[in-house]
């Protein structure tokens, strides 16, 4: 198997009072392997853009363990360290049209992190490199020169790639990078990805909430809701075997393109109940965990 990148352990982010938090994230733990693609699938407000954001040190962790490389994120203290760190672990943001810059080039946008970690200061380099990195997501050296508002929801996507790309990083958090595009767009970037990661061996964290397209770039899906993982296991497995009823839900809602399929779908919807305080992580297959008691992940598994 290969090496763990990250490892988070009983990760808690909350937000607001102390007599009254907002418990975005409650107590999760997963693992990332090298060169992987990890799904993090749910609802809107489930705690999933938190998590990629905790992950980065975009938010300062409640309590819990980040573990990267071997190294826990929350003890580098130093400038060195957290320079490190940034070069490692990119992000790419859900929304193209507020990521980037107005007043920025495309070829300034990509070279600030040059900038910061004071890489190709020659200028003949530093335009190679940008050029090659526009490539890289299909676009063109001549785009170096243009704003933001000259390109398309879709372009703008690929230059937030472009700039994640810039440092070479071996982990990427992709926060939802296809949910503001239409979807012959969203084919296209999520090629774009995969392509990247093949050549480059990079490692993503995948947060989306459609579940066809997470498959379909995933090695490994975890399904979040109100802060807590309550299934994690291998694509094909929480596709065609789901055993908890949050995830039987969200598979019972994804449209299929098939009419005959599409008249006699019925919707199973979701009742919420407060998780029963025995839950806990319980493996049920190989390789698949449910959040349940013994009891309830039994008969979970019993229904179809």
């Amino acid at each position: 198997m290969a090496n763990k990148i990250l490892e988070v352990q009983g990760l808690k982010q909350y937000f607001g009072t102390a007599k009254q938090p907002i418990k975005a994230i409650d107590g999760i733990s997963f693992d990332v392997y090298e060169g992987e693609t990890l799904g993090l699938v749910g609802e809107s407000g489930c705690g999933k853009s938190t998590t990629g954001r905790s992950i980065i040190r975009l938010y300062d962790i409640t309590e819990g363990q980040i573990t990267f490389k071997g190294k826990n994120i929350s003890e580098l203290k130093s400038r060195k360290e957290l320079m490190q760190f940034n070069r490692e672990m990119q992000m790419i943001f859900q929304d193209p049209y507020a990521s980037l810059n107005p007043r920025m080039t495309a070829g300034e946008l990509i070279a600030e992190g040059f900038d910061i970690h004071g890489l190709y200061k020659n200028k003949k380099e530093r335009q190679a490199r940008i050029g090659e990195l526009l490539e890289a997501v299909g676009l063109t050296r001549e785009h170096a020169n243009r704003y933001a508002h000259e390109f398309s929801g879709g372009q703008r996507q690929r230059i937030g790639i472009a700039r994640a790309l810039s440092l070479d990083p071996s982990f990427i958090i992709a926060d939802e990078p296809i949910s503001a595009l239409d979807v012959s767009i969203q084919a296209q970037v999520v090629n774009l990805l995969k392509q990247l990661q093949k050549e480059r061996g990079l490692t993503y964290l995948f947060i989306a909430h459609d579940l066809s397209m997470v498959k379909y770039i995933s090695d490994r899906i975890a399904v979040m809701y109100r802060g807590k993982i309550l299934e994690l296991g291998s694509a094909d497995e929480i596709y065609n075997n789901p055993i908890h009823p949050y995830t039987k839900s969200l598979l019972s809602a994804v449209p299929q393109p098939d009419p005959a399929y599409e008249r006699n779908r019925t919707r199973i919807p979701y009742k919420h109940v407060d998780h029963d305080p025995e839950a806990k992580v319980i493996e049920a297959r190989p390789g698949h965990f449910v959040f349940g008691t013994d009891i309830q992940v039994k008969e979970w598994a019993k229904c179809k």
